[in-house]
């Protein structure tokens, strides 16, 4: 048995961690998966941001984005990050992160994320 998703299927999430603009997201094999991870497809329009946020305590949460197409400034632990196709970024749980599209482009890139291991 196997299962089989595609990109087209997304969805307008507004505001994400307070930024501005829609990001369309799919979330691939969500309910799916036994693997204790979360894998989504993301797209930002120009000038689209995910708001800065940490994900720590209980909700600790370590997060892999791999930027598929376009241009983007990814702000980690105060500094900032210009990112493009090809770039990926890993954020451990307890750091402040964000990023946005400053491109002319869409920006596109595939998010993981999962519970740190103890």
């Amino acid at each position: 048995m196997y299962w089989k998703e595609r990109d087209s299927d997304v969805k307008d999430i507004d505001a994400v961690h307070d930024g501005e603009g829609a990001i369309r997201a799919h979330r691939f094999f969500q309910g799916t998966t036994r693997i204790p991870i979360g894998v989504a497809m993301w797209e930002l329009d120009p000038g689209v941001s995910e708001g800065s946020h940490v994900h720590g305590g209980d909700g600790a949460l370590e997060e892999l984005y791999y930027f598929l197409e376009g241009e983007g400034l990814m702000w980690v632990d105060g500094e900032d990050v210009p990112v493009s196709a090809g770039d990926a970024m890993l954020v451990p749980d307890g750091i402040d992160h964000g990023f946005r599209n400053t491109g002319a482009g869409p920006l596109r890139l595939v998010l993981i994320w999962g519970k740190p291991a103890e």
